[in-house]
């Protein structure tokens, strides 16, 4: 049956296992709600952990019909696509002397490092994932949403080719003008999103910017975590890639104002919503295998240098709909 990370948890009979899946919820919102359709298997003899489905690129429709008359046959446009499931994780290495010093401290902080980083990479791959450049990988959101019709391109002088500018709003008539946009953004989808996700900039001034829309909430998560929503969607930062300071969805200058020549708008940001579900947006894991595993280094055999390993997966993420997902291209942010 299709898991989730805090179902995952409740099957897991190691302390450890179970620590490292809490800290993947506590430290990431995308991990904590995706659930993984746990299907693929990789019996057989030179059998793949490939994983095919068929998305759906335009949705049904209905009409009117005149009596004695049949209605005019629509169907739904689908194409099947395939992803292969791949590990993501790391290891490190410590010496033995450095942690019988410290009383196995240093082996518990460099446990948790990597389980940071095993999440800032999952991020990043599911926004920027493409497999064409890595083939250990997968397609992220970026790559699969370009050019369908939940990519969203502000107009300017006449051409999608625009751009928002949330660094000049400072009255409730421009709020609720870049909001009509992000209204218009939203109903490209095919339900309410469960999350819009950005860069920190970018989710910082829409919070502002919905604000003086006064169309912004406070809750909290399941960890008593702060979670501010527009409209009732929570706004994610996504945060940065592992390794490095660089924004997951990175700023960026592009000739986006329609002028051709001399018309590079700088720290243009985009915004990606996502509706979860095995309809929409989710996971995709081997059946009948732990989502994450540790192997914690063993200082009770010979030799200085010990290893530890932390892997999520094999996984992959998939979207049913084009529609469970939308981009909306290009907001000034700084």
């Amino acid at each position: 049956m299709p898991v989730s990370l805090a179902q995952a948890k409740l099957m897991t009979t190691d302390d450890v296992d179970i620590k490292v899946i809490d800290e993947f919820q506590k430290n990431n919102f995308l991990l904590d709600r995706l659930t993984f359709d746990d299907v693929v298997s990789g019996a057989g003899n030179g059998a793949t952990l490939t994983y095919g489905y068929q998305r759906l690129i335009t949705q049904p429709t209905a009409a009117f019909r005149a009596i004695n008359s049949e209605y005019t046959p629509a169907e739904v446009t689908k194409q099947r696509y395939i992803v292969d499931l791949k590990p993501l994780g790391g290891s490190f290495q410590i010496d033995r002397v450095l942690n019988r010093m410290a009383a196995g401290a240093e082996t518990a902080l460099q446990m948790t490092q990597k389980i940071k980083a095993a999440s800032a990479f999952f991020n990043d791959q599911v926004i920027n994932g493409d497999s064409a450049v890595d083939t250990n990988g997968f397609d992220g959101l970026n790559k699969i949403l370009t050019g369908t019709s939940t990519e969203y391109l502000p107009l300017s002088n006449g051409v999608t080719t625009g751009y928002i500018d949330l660094t000049t709003v400072d009255t409730k008539a421009e709020a609720l003008a870049v909001m009509a946009h992000i209204d218009s953004w939203l109903a490209l989808m095919d339900g309410a999103p469960d999350a819009i996700m950005g860069n920190r900039k970018t989710i910082a001034l829409l919070k502002y910017v919905a604000a003086w829309a006064e169309q912004i909430d406070k809750t909290t998560d399941s960890f008593g975590r702060p979670v501010t929503s527009y409209n009732g969607i929570p706004l994610i930062d996504l945060g940065a890639k592992a390794g490095s300071n660089n924004d997951v969805i990175a700023l960026a200058t592009k000739d986006a104002d329609g002028a051709g020549s001399g018309g590079n708008i700088t720290n243009l940001g985009d915004l990606y919503a996502v509706r979860f579900g095995l309809d929409g947006f989710h996971g995709v894991s081997m059946a009948g295998a732990p989502l994450v595993q540790t192997w914690l280094p063993n200082f009770s055999d010979a030799g200085a240098v010990k290893t530890g390993e932390v892997e999520l997966g094999p996984a992959a993420v998939v979207l049913k709909a084009t529609k469970a997902a939308a981009v909306l291209r290009n907001l000034k942010s700084a």
